[in-house]
């Protein structure tokens, strides 16, 4: 249950993440100082916060939306396996997300 909860709420997230990605291409539009004051925001400790959290939502999602392929295919309702993958639904999101964000950050971009 927790496992379908958390898919509805990362896809939520997902629509957050894509206004931030609007707000972005609007303070493109709006001008160099607009951006700066966006990218500001987006680069301090809670903008931060929240980029980390949809990346989060992006890998769990991608993880769900497979796992919801293999019941389509008729496979995986046996109660073990299926919170065996919504356990790793939840690591694949988190350690995706952990090592996207440690390599953009070692590399600096």
């Amino acid at each position: 249950m927790a496992a379908s909860i958390a898919t509805r709420a990362s896809g939520v997230a997902l629509y957050v993440g894509l206004l931030i990605i609007a707000g972005l291409a609007l303070s493109l539009a709006l001008g160099p100082d607009q951006y700066a004051t966006y990218t500001g925001l987006l680069g301090s400790p809670l903008g931060l916060l929240v980029l980390f959290g949809i990346t989060v939502s992006i890998f769990y999602h991608l993880a769900a939306g497979l796992r919801h392929l293999t019941f389509d295919a008729g496979k995986g309702f046996l109660p073990k396996t299926a919170n065996a993958s919504a356990w790793f639904c939840f690591a694949f999101g988190l350690v995706a997300a952990v090592a996207l964000w440690v390599g953009v950050l070692f590399l600096g971009l």
